[in-house]
Parts: structure tokens; C-alpha cells; sequence
């Protein structure tokens, strides 16, 4: 369940075309550390991905576990997409909410983060295409440090 479909550095290296290849119509991004570095700057070129995603066909919405509607609908309006806040990923609830908003099937939408216990492991819950990214910017707690720590030796145990 906490391994991802595919992985990528950032999200910005995602193609459509690689969407296409795995019948992908629909993707649900994370916000924080994938959209958005800690000190709340976009990715670099993020506009021009999703503007590249969108005339392809794409239809893109963004689940994001934050509780902060102010910082979720900011970067929403600057990608002119819909948004759930507050998504409780893992748990489907906020995941079923972006399907029906996209009104595609299950097995056709990727969802892309840079966690594993929300992002990847909601995904495959729901059994959509996960795909997991790197995290933007390093974590400035030490639960943050430490749960990224897990993740690393997780991930180097499921490649071998």
C-alpha cells in the first residue's frame, strides 16, 4: 500500500505523455513540498506544467491535507483549478471528493505527492495511480526530519 506506481524529482517532470502512457485523464496534486516549497513559493514553471496539462486534455484538481483555505485557494487561483482543503489523506474522504469533481474513474487519475503515508498510501487506497515526488524544501521540524527519515529507508528497502 506505501509503495508509489512511479516516482519522479518534482512534478514539473511529469508529461502528459507519461500521463497518457498509463491511461491517466486526471490528476490530484498535493500542495505543500509539491506545488509549494515550506515558505510558500511555487515550484518553478508550475503555471507553465499545468497550462502544458490542460491542453492536453488533462483535468487537474488539488487535495490538500492543509487546513489553511487562505494559502490552498492563493495557489488554486494562480493554476486556475479546483481545490479541496483540509483532504485528510490518507482517509478517502477528500480524495473521493477531487473524483467527482474530475468525473473520471478511480484507475484513471494519478494522484502526485511527496509523502508516502498521505499521498502515495491515500492513492492506492483508492487504488489510483500514485505517483510520489520529491519534496521540495527540507523540513524544518524534527518530526518533519524524522518522518522523512522513515520514508528514505522505506523507499531504499522497496527498490531492492
Amino acid at each position: 500500500m506505501l509503495k508509489p506506481k512511479a516516482q519522479f524529482d518534482k512534478v514539473t517532470d511529469i508529461t502528459a505523455k507519461f500521463l497518457k502512457q498509463n491511461d491517466i485523464n486526471a490528476v490530484i496534486l498535493d500542495v505543500d513540498n509539491t506545488l509549494i516549497d515550506l515558505d510558500r513559493k511555487p515550484l518553478e514553471n508550475i503555471e507553465k506544467w499545468v497550462d502544458s496539462l490542460k491542453s492536453e486534455d488533462i483535468k487537474i484538481c488539488i487535495s490538500s491535507n492543509s487546513i489553511k483555505k487562505k494559502k490552498i485557494t492563493k495557489i488554486a487561483s494562480i493554476l486556475d483549478v479546483p481545490f479541496i482543503y483540509f483532504s485528510t489523506k490518507p482517509l478517502k474522504r477528500g480524495l473521493k471528493k477531487a473524483k467527482k469533481i474530475l468525473q473520471e474513474k478511480n484507475e484513471n487519475i494519478a494522484e502526485i505527492g511527496d509523502q508516502l503515508f498521505t499521498d502515495v498510501l491515500g492513492a492506492n487506497r483508492m487504488k489510483m495511480f500514485s505517483i510520489l515526488t520529491k519534496p521540495i524544501s527540507e523540513e524544518k521540524t524534527k518530526l518533519g526530519a524524522l518522518k522523512r527519515r522513515i520514508e528514505q529507508i522505506y523507499l531504499k528497502k522497496i527498490s531492492k
